[in-house]
């Protein structure tokens, strides 16, 4: 799949992980709002969804509650779907960079997510990416478990 968003590997942090499930329902996870809030963030954090346009130039508008403390609002505005292969938004709030999701459809009804995030500059990356690697992937965590449940709906 190609990038998006020109990039170097020092303004990147990149999460990947193959899924035991088909690229449709994959995407459908963050397709749909119904279970993309139920997913989406770290282990213990909540969303509330105040806009979702899923269409290129659409608006994702949403507030994260942190699991002790602290809500964070994010607006993000999608800038290119292919459905099922690339979601691509771009970040209106801080900390400001784009985001690149890509879905590779395996044999066997596998998928390999790989998630980038794409920084204008390798310090705002290496700042954040400490931190950002861990909740990443409990971000697919969670994800995975919301897959499972859509499985066997």
């Amino acid at each position: 799949m190609r990038n998006f968003f020109e990039t170097t590997p020092d303004c990147e942090i990149v999460t990947t992980r193959i899924f035991e499930f088909a690229d449709s329902l994959v995407f459908k996870a963050w397709r749909e709002p119904d279970h993309l809030k139920k997913w989406w963030g770290p282990e213990g954090f909540t969303n509330t969804f105040h806009a979702f346009d899923f269409s290129e130039g659409g608006m994702w508008d949403f507030t994260m509650h942190g699991p002790e403390k602290g809500n964070y609002h994010n607006v993000v505005e999608f800038l290119r779907i292919e459905e099922p292969r690339l979601i691509a938004w771009k970040r209106h709030s801080q900390p400001l960079f784009n985001v690149q999701a890509t879905f590779e459809a395996l044999q066997d009804d596998r998928t390999r997510l790989t998630f980038k995030m794409v920084f204008d500059a390798a310090a705002e990356c290496d700042k954040l990416k400490k931190f950002v690697v861990d909740k990443n992937e409990e971000n697919f965590d969670r994800l995975q478990k919301e897959l499972e449940i859509m499985a066997h709906q």
